[in-house]
C-alpha cells in the first residue's frame, strides 16, 4: 500500500475496521475521567496513555483537553480505538510531503507580509488545518460524541479561560491549538481564541464532579538537553510558552492534584518536533505499563 492510500484509509478513521464508536462499557469500579495536557509535539505520548485504557477495557465517563490534548480527546471522545489514532497520526507524519501540503494549504500569511507591516508569512488557520487531519469519525458537535468532552481555549480580550463542551466541535478544537505566532487566533461563538495551553494546560480540574478518580497526563516536560547555547527566536518563542504552561500546572498541583499524574518520558523532544513521532512515541512507551499499574491499583 503507498503512502497515499495508506493516509486516505486513516483519515476516514479506519472504515474497514472501525465503523463507529466500539470501546468496552464501562467497568464495575469508579468512575475514571481523563485530563490530556498541551505540549505540542510531546502530546503525542497521549496516545499511549490512551492505548493503555483501551488495552484495559477502560471507557472513561469524560475527557478534558487543552491544545494537542484537545486535538487527541476529540478523536478519542468520539470513539476512534487508540490504535487507530496513532495510525492515522503516523500515517500523517510519515509523509513529509502531504503534511507540508496541507500546512501550506492552511496558510494565510504572504511572502510581502514581511515587507512594511508586522505580518507572518507562514501563519497557520487553525480552522483550515484541522479540517484536513482530523479523521471523519469525529463529529460535528460535542453533543454527538460517546464521551463527554470539554474543550480549553483561552479567550484573547476577556484574558481568561474559556471551556466549550457544546455546540460546534471543530472551531473549539482549532480554538485550542491556535499557538500564538503559529497559528491565527479563531473567532468562534462571539470570542477571539487561543491557545488553551496559555490558561490551563492540564484541565483536570475541570473532571473532579464528573468522576471519581481523575488520570491527568502532563506533557509540558523539562528543558531540551543541557546546552546552555542561546536559542533560536522561534525556539525561544515557543520554549517560552512551554515554561509557562509548566510554571502554571506547577501550581495548579500544590492546591488540588489529580489522583492519578502521568508525566511522560518527553523532555528530549520539542514542542515542534512532530517528525520525531516515531522516536517520541517509543521513548514513551513504558508510560503504559505506569498508567496500567496505577489503574489496576484504583479499579482493585
Amino acid at each position: 500500500m503507498d503512502d497515499v492510500t495508506h493516509h486516505r484509509r486513516a483519515r476516514r478513521g479506519l472504515e474497514a475496521v472501525h465503523d463507529g464508536p466500539t470501546l468496552a462499557a464501562p467497568p464495575a469500579g469508579p468512575r475514571i475521567a481523563v485530563a490530556l495536557g498541551s505540549g505540542g509535539a510531546r502530546g503525542l505520548a497521549h496516545i499511549l496513555v490512551l492505548e493503555a485504557l483501551d488495552e484495559l477495557g477502560v471507557r472513561p465517563v469524560a475527557v478534558a483537553g487543552a491544545s494537542i490534548g484537545a486535538l487527541f480527546g476529540s478523536a478519542y471522545a468520539a470513539g476512534m480505538p487508540a490504535k487507530d489514532i496513532r495510525l492515522l497520526t503516523i500515517s500523517l507524519l510519515r509523509d513529509r510531503g502531504e503534511m507540508m501540503r496541507h500546512l501550506l494549504g492552511a496558510r494565510v500569511g504572504r511572502i510581502t507580509d514581511l515587507f512594511g507591516s508586522l505580518g507572518n508569512p507562514i501563519l497557520i488557520d487553525a480552522e483550515k488545518l484541522i479540517g484536513g487531519i482530523l479523521p471523519d469519525v469525529v463529529p460535528e458537535t460535542f453533543e454527538e460524541l460517546p464521551i463527554p468532552l470539554q474543550i480549553v481555549a483561552t479567550d484573547y480580550w476577556e484574558r481568561g479561560e474559556r471551556v466549550f463542551q457544546q455546540g460546534p466541535l471543530r472551531p473549539a478544537v482549532a480554538a485550542s491549538i491556535a499557538i500564538p505566532g503559529l497559528s491565527r487566533p479563531v473567532a468562534h461563538d462571539g470570542h477571539v481564541l487561543v491557545d488553551g495551553g496559555a490558561v490551563n494546560p492540564l484541565p483536570f480540574d475541570l473532571l473532579r464532579a464528573r468522576a471519581d478518580i481523575v488520570l491527568a497526563v502532563d506533557v509540558t516536560g523539562g528543558p531540551v538537553g543541557e546546552t546552555k547555547a542561546v536559542p533560536k527566536a522561534f525556539e525561544a518563542m515557543f520554549g517560552t510558552l512551554q515554561i509557562m504552561a509548566a510554571s502554571i500546572v506547577g501550581e495548579k498541583l500544590k492546591s488540588a492534584a489529580p489522583e492519578i499524574l502521568i508525566r511522560p518520558n518527553v523532555d528530549a523532544f520539542r514542542v515542534l518536533d512532530f517528525f520525531r513521532a516515531t522516536a517520541i512515541l517509543k521513548a514513551c512507551e513504558p508510560v503504559k505499563d505506569e498508567v496500567k499499574r496505577h489503574l489496576e491499583m484504583v479499579m482493585g
